[in-house]
């Protein structure tokens, strides 16, 4: 029942970051979050509702998120007055959405789906391993907080200064968002070689998870790495409105790399994950040639984006 509401609050926190403001949706999720944690208390501590008083607690902190989103877009008008007439649907501006939009869900639909095989596969190796993967999963998806945000800046950015015409201060945004989130990948594989199972011993005391979880961890981290710069081609590559560029390279390095590599190393190497978080990280890697493959292609073709057609005009 909270996915309208999630879909809504995604789809207004998009026009604020178009607007150039991205704080408004982070106060929003803020206060989501805090309504959240005394919701639990109330329901699952005070009432005893258990996992669905969890559930209705997460699903009314959405609702109300929603609803602070929308009073403030209404009370406080940034730029977008909203009236009954924006709802009614209109076929160039839902074509425009799907063209943009179809690609990037598949292409976040396979990366679930590769999780759940990864997932599957590490747990026919026993209930050690996959104990070991699920923390490494939870640790890396905190960590991938980075790249993932720079998807969502170069993408607003992008956009912006391409419908501005200013092409070069968007290819400037995908310099700037690579550098971050290359420094901040390097860094942390570089000190996950060190920490990697302290930060796993943080979830568990069992030290036969926390060696395997180590060892997991210190070849996925790599993917942080390199999924920074592939992250932020997405990102740009959604502004062009080339959102097929960006499902194209997630597609390939999944069924080429990705899977295949967690089987066979999972097969080969039946006594460490190392091997199996490597895999990860390949297919980034085969990502990353691919992604500059198809930017070449824009660059070559004077990438022809119609300034009218561009996200940030509608």
């Amino acid at each position: 029942m909270g996915i309208p509401f999630i879909t809504a609050y995604n789809i207004i926190s998009s026009i604020f970051r178009g607007l150039g403001d991205s704080k408004s949706p982070m106060y929003f999720i803020a206060i989501a979050c805090a309504v959240n944690i005394g919701l639990d208390y109330l329901f699952m501590g005070v009432f005893h509702l258990g996992p669905a008083g969890a559930a209705l607690g997460t699903t009314l902190s959405q609702t109300i998120s929603v609803g602070i989103a929308l009073l403030f877009l209404l009370k406080r008008k940034p730029g977008i007055p909203l009236r009954k007439t924006d709802l009614k649907p209109k076929k160039y501006i839902l074509g425009g959405i799907l063209k943009t939009g179809i690609p990037i869900s598949l292409q976040d639909g396979f990366i679930q789906i590769s999780f759940l095989v990864i997932t599957i596969i590490a747990n026919s190796r026993g209930l050690t391993d996959a104990a070991a993967v699920g923390i490494v999963e939870k640790i890396i998806s905190f960590l991938f907080l980075v790249p993932s945000s720079m998807l969502s800046t170069v993408s607003a950015l992008g956009a912006q200064n391409i419908g501005a015409g200013r092409k070069d201060r968007a290819l400037q945004a995908l310099r700037y968002a690579i550098l971050i989130t290359t420094s901040f990948g390097f860094i942390a594989a570089v000190l996950m070689q060190w920490i990697a199972q302290p930060v796993v011993g943080l979830f568990t005391e069992d030290s036969a998870v926390i060696f395997a979880g180590g060892q997991y961890l210190k070849g996925y981290i790599w993917d942080c790495f390199l999924a920074g710069i592939h992250f932020s081609f997405s990102g740009y590559f959604c502004a062009c409105q080339r959102s097929e560029f960006s499902f194209l390279h997630n597609f390939f390095s999944i069924i080429l790399v990705r899977i295949p590599g967690a089987y066979l190393t999972s097969k080969y190497f039946p006594h460490t994950l190392f091997p199996m978080g490597l895999a990860t990280a390949a297919g980034s890697l085969l990502s990353v040639i691919l992604c500059v493959l198809f930017f070449l292609t824009l660059r070559r073709k004077g990438h022809k984006t119609p300034v009218s057609s561009c996200p940030a005009n509608g």
